[in-house]
């Protein structure tokens, strides 16, 4: 099995997460999140695989999400809004992100790595 692996690479979580898939020896196609940002179509299909609330796809401890005060403004917002928002800065997207081909993973949670991606490569 491999995954899509999305990161920043000077993000030290991304790079604890790349860490631990090599480490465990599961194969992975890493992009640069900042030099390919995700597309709005993606954003939605990785959301809905995820089953995860589309806030947690914000970087919200990021310098770009609190300098444009997201978070009194992300409520008013519809899914399609907060989708192309998204698109338009990877640096506004939570990372890293490892997409499967039935599951998305959301941030380094190494406890929901190990029971996702273990045992699979």
């Amino acid at each position: 099995m491999s995954v899509l692996f999305v990161e920043y690479p000077k993000c030290t979580t991304c790079q604890k997460a790349k860490k631990w898939l090599e480490n465990t020896g599961v194969s992975y196609e890493d992009r640069h999140i900042k030099e390919q940002n995700p597309s709005a179509e993606e954003l939605k299909k990785w959301h809905q695989m995820s089953g995860l609330p589309l806030k947690r796809f914000f970087n919200t401890s990021g310098l770009l999400y609190k300098s444009m005060a997201l978070k009194d403004k992300l409520p008013g917002m519809s899914e399609e809004e907060q989708y192309a928002l998204l698109a338009t800065d990877g640096m506004l997207v939570k990372r890293p992100i490892v997409v499967g081909d039935d599951f998305v993973l959301v941030g380094f949670k190494e406890a929901d790595w190990e029971k996702q991606l273990a045992g699979q490569q």
